[in-house]
């Protein structure tokens, strides 16, 4: 084995060790390595899955037992939307011969070194927005969007001490829930027109695997069985976890405040119709920070999501959230495919933003709490069918997108 081609395997490992640490979905993963590889002149294939990662390579014409066979043990990625395209950047640059492979090996420690592109503070701020924006969506009244903006910023300390402390980290998901609803029940002590379970799911809406389960159920169209699969466990586990971290709070803020009513109150009235826009607006503002996003590539998103709920909004109302869904992703899509081949970036830079405005995640929590509780604390009709419905619907929309305006790009 020649040391040119242990540089080319350690790139590629490095490459799909990256990628995969960013929220690249396997389907994509595997493809965008396959391309790099036959620029490198090597045959070979992949295995990706949210835990591992498998690689068989050699060089192309080389006898067959002259294989590299690497496999190494990973952890599922977080959405890391600016790291993603600046390693997509690198390799279009390495694909071009604009850079030599040493150069390019050595752009990926830079962009593997680099933080987040913006300060705490900006981000404390999208987490703000994030909750207070969705909590409009939701309907609330102007109470439970000041309490879900307060919320989130509590939340958003404990995501800083779990980025601080491995052992906060593995059970951050159950406690930052724990502590937004316990503050959810005291605050109801000052405020006792505050809706607990919509300003508690508000505060939350960054850790609710909505995405994560589209991106999974996307893997399992595309064959991506294993990856599919575990990707919607995890998804699955990630919503218990803050499900019965509500239920540990609430039953702590009980235990400490005594019994109080989970409902909304009637005597104060729900947002009008008119604050949605301005709500999905912020919402995407919001996301595409908690999101990573490039600053440059913030109004490409925050278009995305726009166009998504302009699109599927009016559909829905006229003819139901099956064909609003699919025409929403539709149209996400086509304008995110255009937006790679205009670009050269990675359509996952507006896909992403623009179909978290559509995603169910929420319906789902919304419809574990009525399973378990037997009530219904925030009117959401036929959850369970309507969330299966939408995924399905996102799902056909993003293939129909695809056949239509072929992607240039595998990311």
């Amino acid at each position: 084995m020649t040391s040119s081609f242990k540089q080319q395997c350690s790139f590629l490992i490095k490459i799909g060790e990256m990628l995969h640490r960013y929220g690249t979905p396997a389907f994509r993963l595997e493809a965008h390595l396959k391309m790099l590889a036959a620029h490198l002149k090597l045959d070979g294939y992949f295995l990706v899955s949210p835990t591992t990662l498998t690689y068989c390579l050699w060089v192309q014409g080389a006898p067959d037992d002259d294989v590299y066979n690497y496999s190494m043990r990973v952890k599922p990625g977080d959405l890391d939307l600016n790291s993603l395209a600046r390693t997509d950047a690198l390799v279009s640059e390495l694909v071009a011969d604009q850079c030599t492979l040493e150069e390019a090996r050595t752009g990926l420690k830079l962009i593997e070194n680099s933080g987040s592109p913006y300060p705490e503070w900006v981000t404390l701020f999208a987490y703000v927005l994030s909750g207070a924006a969705f909590s409009t969506l939701m309907r609330g009244s102007w109470h439970d969007v000041l309490w879900a903006g307060a919320l989130s910023a509590l939340v958003y300390c404990f995501v800083i001490w779990a980025s601080r402390s491995q052992r906060i980290a593995t059970m951050q998901e159950p406690l930052v829930a724990t502590v937004a609803a316990l503050a959810a029940v005291s605050i109801s002590q000052l405020d006792s027109d505050v809706n607990q379970p919509l300003v508690v799911l508000s505060s939350l809406i960054v850790f609710v695997p909505g995405l994560s389960l589209a991106m999974a159920f996307r893997e399992l169209a595309a064959r991506e069985l294993i990856s599919g699969t575990a990707r919607i466990m995890d998804s699955m586990m990630t919503l218990f976890k803050l499900y019965f971290g509500t239920v540990l709070g609430l039953a702590l803020g009980v235990l400490v405040w005594g019994s109080t009513s989970p409902t909304d109150s009637p005597s104060l009235p729900h947002l009008p119709q008119w604050t949605a826009l301005p709500a999905v607006l912020a919402l995407a503002c919001g996301l595409t920070v908690v999101f990573k996003a490039r600053v440059i590539d913030v109004p490409w998103g925050v278009a995305a999501a726009l166009l998504a709920y302009c699109v599927s909004a009016p559909v829905t109302a006229s003819w139901g959230i099956t064909l609003g869904g699919f025409l929403g992703a539709f149209v996400v899509g086509v304008y995110a495919n255009l937006f790679a081949r205009w670009r050269n970036a990675p359509a996952s830079l507006v896909t992403l933003p623009g179909i978290v405005v559509l995603v169910p995640g929420s319906k789902l929590y919304v419809g574990l709490d009525t399973v378990v509780s037997g009530t219904q604390n925030i009117s959401v009709d036929q959850v369970g069918v309507q969330s299966f419905l939408l995924f399905m619907s996102l799902i056909a929309g993003l293939v129909f997108a695809s056949a239509v305006v072929e992607p240039r790009k595998s990311l």
